[in-house]
C-alpha cells in the first residue's frame, strides 16, 4: 500500500493530538517524520511514532514543556529542553541559531535534557532555509562500543550539514555504519539477516543476524575513526552543553528512564566570507568537478551526498510512500488504541 505524504502527516498529527500534544508541536513531529519517509530514510520516519507515543504515555517526554534559555553570550547559547518534545526543542534551537547568526555571522546553540528529534538533516535544512550553512549533531543512547572495547559507550551520534540555496549537497550520516533504526526497520520488515558490517553481538563479534544485532552493538564507522567522530559529537553536545553523557542517557527503546538527549546546532553565514552568489557558484563548480570522476566498476555515476534522497523524494511525492508491514501494523495498533481512523491508501 502507498500513502500520500499529506495523509500520513494528518494521521500522525491526530495520534499525537489524542495524547494532548499541542497542535503546533504535533504537526511539527508529523511533518519531520514523514519528511524522512519521503527521502527514503524510513528508519527515521513514521516507524518511530509508536515509540514516541509510549515515551509520552510514560511521562518520559513532556509535551507541554517548551524548555528555556540557560545562557546566551554573543554567538553562543545554551538551552535546557526540560524533557520536551525533541522536535520542538530542535526547532527552537535551530531558529535561535539562525537569529544569532544573522547578527554575528556564526552561531552555536547547545540543548540538553531533550528527546529524540528525528533526522538530524531536518534541522540542518531548517537552518539552511534561513540562508546559512546549517550543521546539526546529537548524542544518543549507548549502543556502540568504543574502538577496542565491547561495552557500549556511544550512540549513533549523527552529523548533518546543509547548504543554503538550491539543493546540491546534504550530508546526513551516523557515526556508525548504519543507525540502530535501520536494524529495527529490518526487524519490522521481517528480515532475519542484515548486511555484514552493520552490527556486532554483545561480545563484539560481527553478526548478520537481525535479532542478535538488536540486542548487540552497532559497528562504528571506519573503526577507530568512527569512534573518534562519535566522541567529537558527544563533546560538542553533551560535554559543552552540560547534558547527559554516554551511559547517562536513556533511549527511544528504553522506557525505564528519560532519554536526556543533548544536541548542538551551528549556523554559518557564508555571506560574511564571500558574496552568497559566489559561494553557490563555487559549490556548483566543486560538485561538477567531483561528479566528473569516471564511475568505478559496478556504478553508473558518481552521486553526491543528498542526491539519492532527493531523487527518492521526487518519486515518492508522485507514487506515494510505502510502509513496511511491521511498521504499519504497529501504527494501526496505536491508532486503534487511541481511536484514530487510519488513512486510505493512495494505491
Amino acid at each position: 500500500m502507498h500513502f500520500t505524504a499529506e495523509s500520513l502527516v494528518a494521521f500522525a498529527e491526530e495520534i499525537l493530538l489524542r495524547l494532548d500534544v499541542p497542535k503546533q508541536k504535533a504537526n511539527l513531529v508529523a511533518v519531520s517524520l514523514v519528511a524522512s519517509n519521503l527521502r527514503g530514510v524510513d528508519s527515521h520516519g513514521l516507524q518511530l511514532l509508536p515509540y514516541y507515543v509510549e515515551q509520552i504515555t510514560l511521562g518520559n517526554i513532556q509535551p507541554q514543556t517548551d524548555g528555556y534559555i540557560v545562557r546566551e553570550s554573543g554567538a553562543c547559547l545554551s538551552y535546557h529542553g526540560d524533557k520536551g518534545i525533541g522536535q520542538a526543542i530542535a526547532a527552537t534551537c535551530s531558529d535561535h541559531a539562525a537569529r544569532i547568526c544573522a547578527e554575528h555571522g556564526m552561531a552555536m546553540v547547545t540543548a540538553r535534557e531533550s528527546n529524540h528529534f528525528g533526522s538530524a538533516a531536518f534541522w540542518a535544512q531548517r537552518i539552511a532555509a534561513h540562508g546559512f550553512i546549517g550543521i546539526s549533531v546529537c548524542n544518543a543512547s549507548s549502543r556502540v562500543a568504543p574502538w577496542q572495547g565491547k561495552d557500549p559507550r556511544f550512540g549513533t551520534n549523527p552529523i548533518s550539514m546543509a547548504l543554503p540555496g538550491s539543493p546540491i549537497w546534504l550530508l546526513d550520516m551516523a557515526t556508525t555504519t548504519v543507525a540502530m533504526n535501520k536494524v529495527q526497520n529490518a526487524s519490522l520488515a521481517g528480515k532475519e539477516t542484515i548486511p555484514a558490517g552493520w552490527a556486532m553481538d554483545a561480545e563484539g563479534r560481527p553478526t548478520t543476524d537481525t535479532a542478535t544485532a538488536l540486542h548487540g552493538l552497532l559497528m562504528p564507522l571506519g573503526g577507530y575513526k568512527g569512534s573518534g567522530l562519535a566522541m567529537m559529537v558527544e563533546i560538542l553536545c553533551a560535554v559543552l552543553g552540560g547534558g547527559a553523557m554516554s551511559t547517562e542517557l536513556g533511549g527511544l527503546y528504553n522506557t525505564t528512564k528519560p532519554m536526556r538527549t543533548s544536541q548542538a546546532f551551528l549556523a554559518i553565514d557564508a555571506g560574511r566570507f564571500l558574496p552568497l552568489e559566489e559561494f553557490v557558484e563555487r559549490m556548483q563548480k566543486l560538485s561538477a568537478m567531483v561528479k566528473s570522476s569516471k564511475p568505478a566498476e559496478g556504478f553508473e555515476e558518481v552521486l553526491l551526498a543528498g542526491e539519492p534522497e532527493w531523487r527518492t523524494e521526487k518519486e515518492r511525492r508522485l507514487q506515494g510512500i510505502a510502509l513496511t508491514d511491521g511498521a504499519w501494523t504497529a501504527l494501526c495498533e496505536v491508532a486503534k488504541r487511541l481511536g484514530v481512523a487510519v488513512p486510505e491508501p493512495a494505491s
